[in-house]
């Protein structure tokens, strides 16, 4: 992965970050999950129409062939993920989500060997083990006195499983569409099935605190639709394996903004699996990249 992939994916990482904690602050101010993932992607699907019927934008429709696949990967990386992240927040805090979901890379290896056939080589798969370690020392660390799993883990897990999918899946279709379009496509795809929780959206934001319906608005354009088309963009560039490799610095971003806006406090076995999981990003992206060149070099 190259500096500027790193750079446009470290937009991603950095804002999807920072929405754990805007997600908490939105569930804790008046919002329900429900109304919440609706609001947020009615946002960011408004954020899509407008840039779509800006003419200098050039926007096209997709394929009829490639439709139900859009459709389809929408449900899974946006629905399925959202579902899966702010129904399990209710029960989890920010921080531990963030560990959770930045699981995301070992799933997103092992799926792009087996589907896109990419390689990572020694050091790539050293540094996703290595990442793994990290966030289970994070888990922990955000837990009580004991290392507890409940059921709100288990829905950002299957969140992270789900994004994988997502990741992997959409890298084919990046080289007939241009980024921000595909992402408009998936993020209307992915707004329908939130539809089922209209029934009292209105009421809510009227009864929700201020902090809740900025936090709200805060996640539906800048994490869920800048991140999202950054995100895009760097999977255009490069491995979705290598890419996907970042989401391990993403709890580093999630604890320091739970840690300033909701006072949720890291302790010190999460900064030290912050650390290593961060180092496992360099190990991908920088001893795993001289590898990878040495290899087609001598091929």
């Amino acid at each position: 992965m190259n500096l500027k992939t790193f750079m446009i994916a470290a937009v991603a990482i950095i804002l999807w970050g920072s929405a754990f904690a805007a997600i908490r602050a939105s569930l804790h101010g008046g919002y329900s999950a429900g109304h919440l993932v609706l609001i947020r992607f009615l946002i960011a699907s408004a954020v899509f129409i407008l840039y779509a019927m800006w003419p200098a934008s050039k926007f096209r429709l997709p394929r009829k062939e490639d439709i139900i696949k859009i459709v389809i990967l929408g449900w899974i990386g946006i629905s399925l993920y959202q579902l899966g992240v702010t129904f399990g927040e209710e029960t989890v805090s920010a921080g531990t989500a963030a560990m959770l979901v930045a699981s995301a890379p070992i799933f997103t290896a092992v799926i792009a060997a087996l589907v896109l056939k990419e390689r990572l080589g020694l050091f790539g798969w050293g540094g996703l083990v290595i990442g793994f370690v990290g966030i289970f020392l994070i888990t922990l660390g955000t837990g009580s006195t004991s290392f507890h799993i409940s059921n709100g883990a288990f829905l950002v897990l299957f969140a992270a499983i789900a994004t994988s999918v997502f990741f992997v899946y959409q890298k084919p279709l990046l080289l007939r569409y241009k980024p921000i379009e595909l992402t408009a496509y998936f993020t209307w795809a992915g707004t329908l099935p939130f539809f089922i929780f209209s029934p009292g959206l209105i009421h809510t934001i009227q009864d929700a605190t201020l902090e809740a319906n900025v936090s709200a608005l805060y996640i539906g354009i800048f994490p869920g639709a800048v991140a999202y088309v950054s995100w895009a963009i760097a999977l255009s560039l490069g491995k979705a394996s290598s890419v996907s490799s970042m989401m391990y610095i993403e709890p580093a971003f999630a604890i320091i903004v739970a840690w300033i806006w909701l006072q949720e406090l890291p302790s010190g076995l999460s900064i030290m699996g912050g650390l290593v999981a961060i180092s496992s990003v360099v190990i991908i992206n920088g001893f795993g990249r001289k590898t990878d060149q040495a290899l087609k070099n001598s091929a």
